[in-house]
């Protein structure tokens, strides 16, 4: 009851300076233009200054509908709000009214905007005093549209047409306001040319009242548009600006005849040897690709797909090769060529002879030739090591030693893998040659045996004989890989001499073996038996496998005879026994020397050396 009264007491106060003439001013400041996204919220604010307080104001908002009637949508006095419940804004609008001294805002909020809410809002504020005044604010919507999706033609196009052909197609849908859709060539953009380029487009609204886009292009397709992409792009508004959608690419295929076709080596990526196998590739600069023959001196050669395929190529292949088409609308031939040279390397050969014997002392001049296309490099190996470089091998006063197999091999360094070789027989003669022995002065005991060994080579192979106090003597020989190896056994009864002879048509040599014998210092003889091997590499067939056994066997029983009799001998030298001695009898083990004898025992493949060393010192008074 007091608000009723209070509200009917302002009112007769602005109804009484209304009577009086009292005016208030009024002023409306609004935005030209809001924009939001569809199904958003939209903000519109009002903003106002007067002389009168907020209580003494009417606020009302209207929108202009395209026709440009104006609609309330909203009133509020000091005593009332009021909504319009026939309007398309009815139940999606609040307002807000936050005063201040003197001035103010009235803020009008759109919930879920939709398309139609695009339109004018009027803001009116007055004063019960006849001041007043409006402002406007354009709502604006928009809607991202959906990602363009582009189709091209699946056939091939021939590129001589008279007028532009379809090549593809571009639709953006679902967009506010309506998107526009731009064409691009390889990054170019494309706008129509009369005869040439044309662009059309059509719009469509749906019942949302969005815009769906599709344009189509079509072009006078040329050769160069083979491999070329293209593309479109939608332009569209947004809060603030625009938004920009490219589509994906596509290529168009193009058909056009070969003016022109290349032919070329396609492997090997290399200099060309004899028997390699070779690739010819031929390719036109049209679309498709055409059907082509090789051909070599005006004869047709075997391809498939375009590819000539040649194997085992000799240096006969070489020569000049073609490949040939004929143009689709000149009915003109299309020739292509190329030339294919093949490197070649002759087999190695050696002169003067691939046999050859030469005397010792003399010299060696051996060539080696192998006819090439390129740059060849030779090389001189025997028994796999290199003892040459160059094709003429020079050896000066040959020897044994050089004689044997030589090979000279022959390559091409700018392509691996081209390479030959020749081979040649060395063959030296000369008299016989008997290797050194290691001593040829022995001491050996009495009784016992001693093999000797004498080892010669020459050529012709040389015969070895063995003679002793101007007798010969009976010997085995063995053929080695160069020369003879001879040996005999000696019983040693006294000093003697003993000679190893070695002879051929070439001339002969000897070398002689001295032996002294010594007394044993032991009661009783024994039989020792030492082998004196004359060389270094002295072989496992010195002794027969046979005779290997029984000098084991007698070896054995002497030494146990030896440990025996000693046994006994000492036994009775401390029983006092043994008369007519005095002082002790020192037996010493000398080092071993170049000139001890040397017993071999063999078992299993298996070899050891027992040195054995006789004191040649006598003290008469031990004796």
């Amino acid at each position: 009851m007091a608000l009723r009264t209070m509200t009917a007491l302002l009112v007769g106060l602005f109804f009484l300076l209304h009577t009086w003439g009292v005016k208030a001013q009024v002023k409306v400041a609004m935005e030209d233009r809001v924009e939001v996204t569809l199904g958003t919220a939209a903000e519109i604010p009002c903003l106002y200054t007067t002389d009168d307080g907020f209580g003494g104001l009417i606020i009302e908002w209207f929108y202009l509908d395209p026709a440009g009637k104006q609609h309330r949508i909203y009133f509020q006095d000091p005593t009332m709000r009021i909504e319009e419940t026939n309007s398309q804004f009815t139940g999606r609008i609040k307002v807000d009214v936050t005063p201040s001294q003197g001035s103010g805002q009235v803020l009008l909020r759109v919930l879920e905007t939709r398309l139609g809410d695009e339109v004018d809002f009027i803001c009116l504020v007055k004063s019960l005093t006849d001041g007043n005044d409006q402002g406007k604010t354009q709502l604006r919507v928009f809607e991202k549209p959906d990602h363009p999706i582009i189709e091209s033609v699946d056939e091939e196009i021939w590129y001589n047409n008279e007028e532009p052909v379809k090549i593809g197609s571009c639709e953006a849908k679902n967009g506010y306001p309506r998107p526009n859709i731009t064409w691009y060539k390889d990054n170019t953009p494309l706008s129509n040319v009369p005869n040439e380029v044309s662009v059309e487009s059509r719009v469509a609204t749906g019942s949302s009242g969005l815009f769906s886009v599709e344009s189509e292009l079509s072009l006078k397709v040329v050769k160069e548009d083979q491999g070329s992409e293209f593309y479109c792009e939608v332009n569209y508004q947004v809060i603030g600006g625009f938004g920009m959608l490219e589509s994906e690419k596509k290529k168009i295929r193009v058909r056009y005849p070969s003016d022109e076709v290349n032919l070329w080596v396609k492997s090997p990526k290399r200099d060309i040897k004899e028997g390699d196998t070779v690739e010819f590739e031929c390719l036109g600069n049209g679309n498709p690709q055409p059907l082509v023959t090789f051909r070599r001196e005006r004869v047709e050669l075997n391809a498939i797909n375009n590819v000539l395929e040649l194997r085992n190529v000799s240096r006969l292949d070489s020569g000049r090769y073609e490949c040939v088409t004929t143009h689709i609308e000149t009915f003109e031939e299309v020739v292509g060529n190329t030339t294919l040279f093949v490197n070649y390397l002759e087999p190695a050969d050696v002169s003067p002879e691939e046999t050859l014997t030469l005397s010792q002392g003399a010299d060696l001049n051996q060539s080696c030739n192998a006819l090439s296309s390129l740059k060849t490099h030779t090389v001189w190996m025997k028994n796999g090591v290199k003892v040459a470089t160059g094709n003429i091998l020079s050896l000066r006063d040959v020897v044994y030693d050089m004689a044997g197999t030589y090979e000279c091999m022959v390559t091409v360094p700018q392509l691996v893998g081209m390479e030959t070789s020749a081979v040649f027989q060395l063959i030296v003669e000369g008299s016989p040659e008997i290797s050194e022995p290691q001593s040829t002065s022995l001491e050996q005991a009495v009784e016992s045996t001693v093999v000797l060994t004498c080892r010669a080579r020459g050529n012709p192979r040389p015969t070895i004989t063995w003679r002793s106090a101007g007798s010969l003597v009976d010997s085995q020989s063995n053929v080695t890989e160069d020369g003879v190896l001879s040996w005999v056994n000696v019983k040693v009864s006294s000093d003697l001499n003993v000679s190893c002879h070695a002879s051929n048509t070439n001339g002969n040599v000897e070398t002689l073996y001295s032996i002294k014998a010594i007394v044993p210092t032991t009661a009783s003889p024994t039989t020792t038996l030492a082998t004196v091997v004359p060389i270094n590499d002295r072989p496992a067939s010195t002794v027969g496998t046979g005779s290997s056994g029984v000098i084991i066997a007698v070896l054995i029983i002497c030494l146990l005879l030896l440990a025996i009799l000693g046994s006994v001998l000492y036994f009775l030298y401390k029983k006092g026994k043994i008369c007519g001695r005095s002082g002790k009898q020192d037996l010493t083990k000398e080092k071993t020397s170049r000139d001890n004898i040397v017993v071999e025992m063999k078992s299993d493949n298996t070899e050891e050396a027992v040195l054995l060393a006789v004191n040649g010192d006598k003290k008469s008074g031990d004796q």
